[in-house]
């Protein structure tokens, strides 16, 4: 089961990878329900580590969102991210040894 720092990782990825993702579509790619990405956003914004922002398209009147991650987002995803690959480096160190055992 994810914790909320898996949780804040995967949705700061997203943001990186599909700035301008609606929030439907943004729930969809990470298997979330849009509660669930709600509540991660709002905590996301309320750490400051991501800024968002309203754009109508004058043409076709169409408003949209983007997410941007700040520079304190930036950091936190990477951060996270160096906590991820050590947590699965880890897991592998111990799966290596106990298969090594099991000979």
């Amino acid at each position: 089961m994810k914790n909320n720092l898996e949780d804040n990782f995967e949705v700061l990825r997203q943001i990186h990878k599909k700035p301008k993702s609606s929030q439907r579509e943004m729930a969809k790619d990470l298997g979330f329900s849009l509660g669930k990405l709600n509540y991660c956003l709002k905590a996301l914004k309320d750490k400051g580590f991501v800024k968002i922002k309203n754009f109508q398209n004058k043409k076709n009147k169409i408003a949209y969102i983007q997410y941007i991650l700040t520079p304190k987002g930036i950091s936190e995803r990477t951060k996270l991210t160096i906590n991820f690959m050590s947590r699965k480096m880890q897991e592998y160190d111990q799966l290596k040894k106990e298969l090594k055992d099991q000979k």
